[in-house]
């Protein structure tokens, strides 16, 4: 098994977990039940996507493609796609 991301939550590990299982690739998500342990281990790299060797290109090439950590691009208020969502800013 290789180390294909490495989470800073667990929200992102199960959202490439997900997304690797949709394309049919095995995942191990190592770490996961050392969450509530914090006292003692580190803050950071805990919780790690595993998968094996043999699929670790193509499980590479969909992690890079997704938009983990980036931040939602702004919206501008002019934009016609806001006035049918049906919200009003607050």
């Amino acid at each position: 098994m290789k180390v294909v991301y490495e989470a800073a939550n667990l929200i992102d590990a199960h959202l490439v977990r997900h997304a690797l299982e949709a394309a049919d690739i095995p995942v191990f998500l190592r770490g996961e039940q050392l969450l509530g342990g914090m006292g003692e281990l580190p803050l950071f790299g805990v919780v790690a996507v595993c998968v094996p060797d043999l699929a670790w290109p193509q499980a590479r090439a969909i992690v890079e493609a997704m938009p983990l950590g980036e931040a939602p691009q702004e919206r501008d208020a002019d934009d016609p796609g806001l006035a049918g969502e049906g919200w009003l800013p607050a």
